[in-house]
């Protein structure tokens, strides 16, 4: 008798013997002992986890011919044909391959017809979602008022891409993903019944790797006995895998936490010279951080029989929360980056000595140096801090350019350890006024800075595109670059007039022509701001927090988010 694999063999082939489906099981039981029966019903879940297990054993349910029950005898020839999948009135349709409306035209035509070996006709669709929208429109009908002697069963990995309409029509159960445990567990009954000897960590590294699914399991479990000769253990199952051995994991963390860069090198040579697979370490070590966060929060979680309870204890107790998870982070980055990586050796101690560097507990701001104060004579442009980023105080900071001469302001030496400083920018002093104020004697020709101390209202917008030709005492000339030229005809020019006589307490008249060079109040405002941004900016880029962001963690400055601070 040929070899029959264990995923075969060890189908459940009633409802007692599905695992890990209990929800599931629950509401057909009920539903089929008081024969409140759905025309049609939708299985939903990942693969492998029992949707065309379970439409065979409610086809079962449905045809056995000791009636309608839970319990299926699974000796007579309808339960018999049905496991072999010879069953007329069963019919398992892929809708990936037969997707069009023809093939559900075919399918729909055949089943109005009565069945033939059984007490109903059973249409499975599986991977339902893959119809095409007209062949969801042609079954819509006959799903909607199927005949009697009709069940239609839909299984699908991807619920969403299902219509409404058809969700609708059908009764749901979601399949949920086998827990690790619960697939250890069953491994270990099946082994047992098999009489192959087994070690209990090595069933455990199966659950895990297979992700949820019981079918992937078994097929693995397969693989492991036939690696290890007939015997499953877990330095094999390991090779198998190539996953890496717990110890290993608990010596880089330890290396890590003692701040010994060596002895994290040594253990990652090892690890080369064993073959073991980087990718599946980087894995390994995410979920280990995983536990252990888990641990910190909620202790007892553990099992008192886990192989590695006191070491993941000890380790909970030893790493801060915020090293935790910035651990867990750069091992997903680094498994993400593993491939662009020059070798995976390389991308490996990158994100081990990435761990050592960004060590919140441990790591040292390198100094800076002391600002030198600069000479008094010296103008530089104004150094505006980042709203984004950390950055030293500006060794100067001088008011913007006007014929008032600028003010320098030299901060205290920062240390390392100093909070950034905000920019100071100096503003002119204020002008002197007498009660009998002359135009040549206040103003001195500094139009950016009258401006600004007038109280003008709307007119502020033809003050501040206004570039001063020419003043004496009793005259002011202007000239309105013509992009301007509307701001004249809306009256603002006698508000503005009123408010010069007001501020100087005397009679003065006012002249406006279109042209200038376009020095105006409102031009330098733009220029300084343009300065203040591209200093803002030039902060953020030259930053070493910020480019070690960007270059270990791929972080990217969003140019639109940077602000200066004035």
């Amino acid at each position: 008798m040929s070899y029959q694999v264990l995923a075969r063999k060890w189908r459940p082939k009633s409802f007692d013997a599905l695992v890990g489906q209990e929800h599931v099981v629950r509401a057909l039981t009920n539903a089929l002992q008081q024969q409140r029966l759905h025309h049609a019903y939708l299985f939903t879940g990942t693969r492998g986890v029992g949707k065309t297990t379970l439409s065979r054993i409610l086809a079962k349910s449905l045809n056995c011919e000791q009636g309608v029950s839970a319990t299926p005898c699974g000796q007579c020839a309808a339960c018999v044909a049905i496991d072999k999948g010879s069953f007329l009135d069963y019919v398992e349709m892929d809708a990936a391959s037969n997707r069009g409306v023809e093939d559900m035209t075919s399918l729909l035509e055949k089943a109005i017809y009565a069945p033939t070996q059984g007490r109903y006709k059973v249409y499975m669709l599986d991977e339902v979602h893959q119809l095409t929208g007209h062949a969801f429109n042609a079954m819509l009908k006959t799903l909607e008022e199927p005949p009697a002697h009709v069940k239609f069963i839909l299984a699908t990995t991807d619920p969403q891409k299902v219509p409404v309409t058809i969700l609708s029509r059908c009764l749901q159960f979601n399949l949920r993903q086998m827990s690790s445990s619960g697939i250890a567990e069953h491994l270990q009954h099946v082994l047992s019944e098999e009489n192959i000897a087994f070690e209990p960590v090595a069933l455990q590294l199966i659950g895990r790797s297979a992700n949820g699914s019981m079918r992937d399991a078994l097929s693995l479990l397969d693989q492991a006995i036939a690696y290890g000769g007939d015997s499953v253990n877990e330095k094999e199952v390991r090779a198998m895998l190539g996953a890496i051995d717990q110890s290993y994991l608990f010596d880089l963390l330890n290396a890590l936490l003692s701040q010994d860069g060596n002895a994290v090198l040594s253990q990652a040579r090892a690890m080369e010279q064993r073959a073991i697979s980087f990718d599946a370490a980087l894995n390994d070590l995410a979920n280990l951080l995983h536990e252990i966060a888990i641990v910190q929060a909620v202790p007892d979680s553990i099992a008192h029989d886990h192989p590695e309870r006191q070491s993941m204890l000890d380790l909970a107790s030893r790493m801060g929360a915020e090293e935790l998870q910035l651990y867990y982070q750069i091992a997903l980055l680094a498994r993400r980056d593993l491939g662009l990586a020059p070798d995976e050796f390389a991308g490996f101690t990158m994100a081990l000595l990435r761990m050592l560097a960004f060590n919140p507990g441990e790591q040292k701001p390198p100094a800076r140096a002391k600002p030198a104060p600069a000479a008094a004579t010296e103008h530089v442009p104004p150094r505006a801090s980042a709203a984004l980023a950390i950055s030293q105080p500006a060794t100067k900071v001088i008011a913007p350019s006007t014929t008032a001469p600028a003010l320098e302001i030299t901060p205290p030496p920062a240390t390392a350890l100093t909070p950034p400083q905000p920019t100071v920018v100096a503003t002119p002093a204020p002008i002197e006024e007498s009660s009998t104020p002359t135009i040549t004697r206040a103003f001195d020709g500094n139009w950016r800075v009258l401006v600004d101390r007038l109280k003008l209202g709307l007119a502020r917008a033809l003050a501040q595109n206004c570039e001063l030709a020419s003043f004496d005492e009793e005259h002011i000339a202007f000239s309105v670059p013509p992009s301007q030229k509307h701001l004249l005809n809306m009256g603002y020019e006698e508000k503005l007039r009123s408010a010069v006589e007001q501020h100087f307490g005397r009679k003065i008249k006012m002249t406006f022509s279109l042209g200038g060079s376009g020095n105006t109040p409102a031009q330098l405002m733009s220029q300084e701001k343009a300065a203040l941004q591209a200093d803002a900016e030039d902060a953020i880029h030259n930053d070493g927090f910020v480019q070690a962001l960007i270059k270990d963690f791929g972080a990217q400055i969003i140019p639109s988010s940077i602000k200066p601070l004035q």
